[in-house]
């Protein structure tokens, strides 16, 4: 055999390489974004990579490190400006020895994948389940006993601040002698309230519980929210007293280089064994680095943050809480768990030693707590009229609420919508583009790229803009719908070949025709009829569930359409209708509200109810 199949996530781009080539080498050849600011001379260490390890059915390989060359003395010695990760290899000097899966990290991509998902929190209430209690203990009121130590505290905090507290495990009495001793001494405690304790009345309230303590004062309280998707991982650190978002922070989700979807990552789990430990290990990993990056750019402390709410599709659920989710994978879809779950940060391996964690419900095996979330940021129980909420990923969540009562599904709508299977498709980062307009008329084309707030057809793009790359999500979805307005695209998806006799753009292709959105002679981006296809599969899929929703509601008329996620929350609602990605309905009726997930895991922080 003298070539290998290399197969790069999370891209998917894949193809045979000559055996020996240098990882470096294979990803130029098949155009995957793989940074070498040195040139491959092993000296900045940007091309580092990982080895995807175990059989991965989607592609057919079964990989593992043997597939690379040993790290020789160069690769070991090496002084990199950015030092060698673990396990990470160079991809300047790691030769390809057999069939393999090469995960690129955000790190190494030069074009990194920007996450925007900012939140969107109105009419906000803010009662949290954590409080502060400043205590302060006199020489009279102890002695030498730990336990006399914490029912003096209880006895303090109901005398002080009128809270009922639980008298403290041994497990804490270490952590409260070392605020409290010697005497006389002063603290903060926290302390965690139970949900729903402001609705209860005195009789039925289950006392506090004290779950940590701060020397000295301190009134500062803060929580974090996090979004796990199946593609994007959003965390968003929050003041608990204020209502203030201070910091926001993404990642694309490392589970990618296991499968692009979350059928892929059952499979793996069940083709190689302990791959949920992975899968687990890797996520947690994501969602500590996120913590780290909020409390620094914060300038804010982990001692501080007293409260963790985590959200995701009953996958990303089960594996952040280290649940094994393959009965997931097959009919009837069982969740380990379906209700709350309620326990620390420190429990899951998160390193914010004083805050608790709550996981809200699954609504079913494949409708999960970011629905649930998702649900309660946009307020599709109270809605006075049909309100429909599309949460559009690589996964899509779809919630009906009417007067008469709930509807959720899910559809497997696939990564296109991601830009993944899509010919110069790729994630959204700076050079993507992102919006296009197609004169009817002429068939001329304007985009415009994240990275830059000008048109192409403006003079300062050419001075403001990043390199074009390739085409994002809603640029794919605008392009196709621009196209079909502009009579290039069939009702049915067919590019009508014809249309050349308009405009040069549309070029013959095979046996089908193609259309150039972009060439600058350095970057050409063509619509492809496969391109087309993809799109149409994952609206059919969309759809299904839209329509299936919508019949088991007794097809209510919705003229309140939300579309939510990375993807539908930059999705220009018209061309949403226009490709009938959501049932007709006013266009002043369809309208983004961002990542209603984190918005409504985020209430979950300021909410007790």
């Amino acid at each position: 055999m003298s070539t290998a199949r290399v197969v790069f996530t999370p891209s998917g781009r894949q193809g045979a390489v000559a055996l020996d080539s240098t990882v470096l080498d294979a990803a130029r050849a098949l155009g995957v974004d793989l940074d070498s600011v040195c040139g491959g001379r092993q000296i900045c260490g940007h091309c580092q990579v990982h080895v995807s390890t175990g059989e991965f059915a989607k592609w057919s390989i079964s990989s593992d490190r043997n597939a690379l060359s040993r790290p020789g003395p160069e690769e070991r010695a090496a002084r990199l400006s950015r030092p060698l990760g673990p396990e990470a290899r160079l991809g300047c000097a790691a030769r390809i020895q057999a069939d393999v899966v090469i995960d690129v990290p955000a790190a190494s991509q030069v074009h990194r994948p920007v996450v925007r998902k900012e939140l969107r929190l109105d009419e906000l209430r803010i009662d949290p389940t954590v409080m502060l209690a400043y205590v302060e203990l006199g020489t009279a009121e102890l002695d030498s006993s730990s336990e006399f130590l914490g029912r003096a505290l209880v006895a303090e905090i109901a005398a002080t601040h009128g809270v009922t507290v639980a008298v403290p495990p041994a497990e804490l009495l270490t952590e409260l002698e070392a605020v409290f001793s010697p005497v006389p001494a002063a603290g903060t405690l926290i302390l965690a309230l139970p949900r729903g304790s402001r609705d209860t009345t005195d009789a039925a309230r289950e006392p506090a519980r004290i779950v940590g303590a701060l020397p000295g004062f301190t009134d500062v309280a803060l929580g974090i929210a996090v979004d796990v998707g199946s593609t994007t991982i959003a965390a968003h650190l929050c003041d608990l007293t204020t209502g203030e978002v201070l910091a926001t922070a993404g990642v694309m989700n490392p589970q990618i280089r296991f499968g692009e979807d979350l059928m892929s990552r059952v499979s793996y789990v069940m083709m190689n064994p302990g791959g949920e430990t992975e899968l687990t290990r890797v996520v947690r990993e994501a969602i500590n680095d996120l913590v780290t990056e909020l409390i620094a750019h914060s300038d804010s402390d982990a001692d501080h943050v007293l409260d963790l709410v985590v959200v995701g599709n009953p996958i990303m659920h089960h594996l952040v809480l280290g649940l094994d989710p393959t009965p997931l994978g097959v009919a009837p879809f069982t969740l380990a768990v379906d209700g709350a779950v309620t326990t620390t940060a420190a429990a899951i391996g998160i390193q914010l030693p004083h805050a608790g964690l709550y996981c809200p419900p699954c609504i079913a095996g494949h409708v999960g707590a970011d629905a649930a979330a998702a649900l309660l940021a946009e307020g599709v129980d109270r809605a006075p009229t049909p309100r429909l909420l599309v949460d559009i990923g690589t996964n899509a969540e779809i919630v009906l609420g009417t007067p008469d009562g709930i509807w959720a599904a899910s559809s497997p709508t696939g990564p296109a919508f991601e830009g993944a299977q899509i010919s110069a498709g790729q994630r959204a980062t700076a050079g993507a583009i992102e919006r296009v307009r197609v004169d009817p008329d002429t068939l001329a084309t304007k985009v415009k790229v994240i990275g830059c707030d000008h048109w192409s057809d403006e003079p300062a793009f050419d001075e403001d803009a990043p390199a074009v790359t390739g085409i994002c999500g809603s640029g794919i979805v605008e392009a196709i719908a621009e196209l079909f307005l502009a009579g290039v695209i069939h009702a049915d998806g067919t590019i009508d070949g014809a249309a050349a006799a308009r405009s040069d753009r549309v070029v013959a292709e095979g046996r089908t025709a193609a259309y150039v959105l972009h060439d600058d002679g350095h970057m050409r981006v063509v619509i492809t009829q496969n391109d087309v296809r993809a799109i149409q599969l994952a609206k059919a899929a969309l759809r299904a569930g839209i329509d299936l929703v919508l019949e088991e509601a007794g097809n209510p008329d919705v003229a309140d359409v939300r579309l939510a996620g990375a993807f539908g929350a930059h999705i220009d609602p018209l061309h949403a209708l226009v490709l009938g990605l959501v049932p007709d309905a006013p266009v002043a009726a369809v309208r983004a509200v961002g990542n209603a997930a984190g918005a409504g895991a985020a209430r979950l922080l300021f909410s007790n109810a």
